[in-house]
């Protein structure tokens, strides 16, 4: 697989006790490479890269190497695109800021935007010696994409403008931000496998509510089945259908279309988009099949109801 390599400013060598290598590894290959600017710097086992891409291009990341890669969306939102890296479902959630992807060394990641405005992504790569230097058992961390954790973001926005900042006497602030990114992620993750199926109460883990909303509103242009969100949560679909309904109020299957509806009142706000194309986007074959779910749900057809925004 191709890589490319990045823009890479100077490293102050005076930051460590051995020369940074992080230059010499494969970054995230970015296709097309031109409209799209990069600008990385490396610190030891660490290499900081922010990438800045324009409104209104389809844009493609690729990546796998011998390093684990966390990416941090700091800023924009795609009108389509899709997320997906080896072993995992994939995600075509549109809202991405503030969400973090982990990519485990050894693993295919790819991920593809088409911009509905101007983004920024920050890609950390660090060498897995890193996350053994700490005690936290963080090297068998498992891949994640999409996901939602304050203070992994946090602490990874520290490092990164610690890196870029290239001060000659940070170096103990950089060690001890290491050390703490190490322990959020293995937090995080433990979070994610460990936390208890709220099974006192019969209804979902919040981990699991995040990874199924999340992937509902991903693929809302699809029916999506009972059997693959209750893989999604590692549970059997009776006890999914059982939980879920316990969490949510209603069955998974009538939340799917409660949240397919009100996609589609945001798109008839809109006189630009035909009602064709709201249907055809949101898995519906023929206009009349969508606009009878849309009266079923609403009262409405979706012509009355966008008259009302005249």
């Amino acid at each position: 697989m191709a890589v490319s390599a990045s823009p890479i400013r100077p490293v102050d060598e005076t930051l460590s006790s051995r020369p940074s290598d992080a230059a010499l590894h494969p970054t995230v290959s970015i296709t097309p490479s031109e409209p799209v600017k990069r600008l990385g710097i490396g610190w030891r086992w660490w290499f900081s890269e922010s990438v800045h891409l324009p409104v209104g291009n389809r844009i493609e990341f690729r990546f796998q190497g011998s390093r684990h890669l966390l990416a941090l969306y700091n800023e924009g939102a795609r009108k389509s695109g899709e997320t997906s890296i080896d072993g995992l479902c994939s995600s075509k959630l549109r809202g991405s800021e503030h969400r973090l992807t982990f990519v485990p060394a050894g693993r295919a990641y790819r991920e593809w935007h088409e911009t509905a405005s101007s983004a920024q992504v920050t890609f950390l790569y660090f060498d897995p010696a890193a996350l053994h230097k700490s005690d936290d058992g963080a090297a068998g961390l498992a891949p994640r994409i999409y996901f939602e954790d304050p203070l992994v973001w946090e602490t990874a926005s520290k490092l990164k403008k610690a890196i870029e900042s290239a001060e000659t006497n940070c170096a103990p602030y950089l060690e001890a931000l290491c050390g703490v990114l190490a322990h959020e992620l293995s937090r995080s993750d433990h979070d994610v496998v460990r936390e208890p199926a709220a099974v006192s109460r019969g209804g979902l883990a919040g981990w699991q509510k995040r990874v199924v909303v999340e992937y509902v509103e991903g693929h809302l242009g699809e029916q999506v089945c009972l059997l693959k969100l209750a893989e999604l949560v590692r549970l059997s679909v009776h006890h999914f259908c059982r939980a879920f309904k316990k969490s949510f109020g209603i069955p998974a299957y009538q939340y799917q279309v409660q949240r397919r509806m009100e996609f589609a009142k945001l798109r008839l706000a809109d006189r630009a988009v035909s009602i064709t194309d709201i249907a055809l986007s949101l898995g519906y074959a023929q206009t009349s099949s969508f606009s009878s779910a849309f009266r079923k749900a609403t009262g409405w057809t979706p012509t009355d109801y966008r008259r009302e925004f005249e």
